[in-house]
């Protein structure tokens, strides 16, 4: 079983993907892994990148975060995607040892040790802004107040800066990249319009306008699976149709729901 599934890959037998084609809307590293264990589910995984990220268009207020950062000048930063890890590493970024890091989940929390930080803080229940937020005074002891740096994409919503400001820390809030569109081949959109794609994962917001600007409307018959309740409601809330969501937010979790979601469409 991959980690964060729910339940094993099926061996032997038939497996609840077959037949099934799965647009992933992300390539790389990340797209590699879904797209193997699609396969292994015995589905034909369509790998379709539909976001791709861009330099911050302030790169100077970027660069001089960073250097504050390195200077110890925040008790803590905080890091919300692995994409600000990627920026953190491609600027030789410095973290002292007295500056904590918080990681909105675990999948950013991996990205950081891969790159060679740590992750001081990880929300143990909601992988998420308003989950950070939560317990984060469990977290520094109630501390107030502290020197904050938050990173953040430029579409991201503010949550987690008016949430720390509201708690009374002096939090600086810079955008570390820009997440772009990418319009898909033609076939894909085709194939998604004839019914030819089975299932299309949704993996962020971003995602999800990209789906219902390029892909929509997207036919009934398709499954649209969400990774995770966030996810979910920043889709439908673009009138983009949610079918299933992963219980965890992790792609293996995601697949396996789409698997299950298979097999009880097989059953009836």
């Amino acid at each position: 079983m991959t980690a964060g599934s729910t339940g094993p890959i099926p061996t032997q037998g038939p497996k609840p993907l077959a037949g099934w084609r799965v647009l992933v809307p992300r390539g790389g590293p990340w797209g590699d892994s879904v797209a193997a264990d699609i396969r292994a589910y015995g589905g034909t995984p369509v790998v379709a990148p539909m976001i791709n990220f861009a330099p911050t268009s302030d790169e100077e207020a970027l660069v001089q975060a960073l250097r504050a950062l390195a200077a110890g000048e925040f008790d803590w930063v905080t890091i919300t995607s692995a994409t600000t890890v990627d920026v953190l590493a491609a600027h030789q970024a410095r973290i002292p040892a007295n500056t904590r890091i918080a990681a909105v989940g675990e999948t950013t929390a991996a990205a950081l040790l891969a790159a060679g930080f740590r992750a001081d803080f990880v929300p143990a229940d909601d992988s998420s802004a308003t989950g950070l937020l939560e317990e984060w005074p469990q977290a520094t002891r109630g501390l107030v107040p502290l020197r904050v740096l938050t990173l953040r994409s430029e579409i991201a919503k503010t949550t987690l800066t008016d949430g720390l400001s509201a708690l009374g820390h002096d939090v600086q809030s810079v955008v570390a990249y820009r997440t772009i569109g990418i319009p898909v081949a033609e076939n894909v959109v085709a194939d998604v319009a004839s019914g030819r794609i089975s299932v299309i994962l949704v993996t962020s917001g971003s995602v999800a306008e990209q789906v219902q600007e390029q892909l929509g409307p997207v036919p009934d018959a398709t499954l649209v699976a969400a990774i995770g309740p966030r996810t979910a409601r920043d889709a439908r809330a673009i009138g983009l149709r949610v079918d299933a969501v992963a219980a965890d937010r992790t792609a293996e979790s995601l697949v396996d729901t789409v698997a299950r979601a298979a097999e009880r469409r097989a059953a009836s």
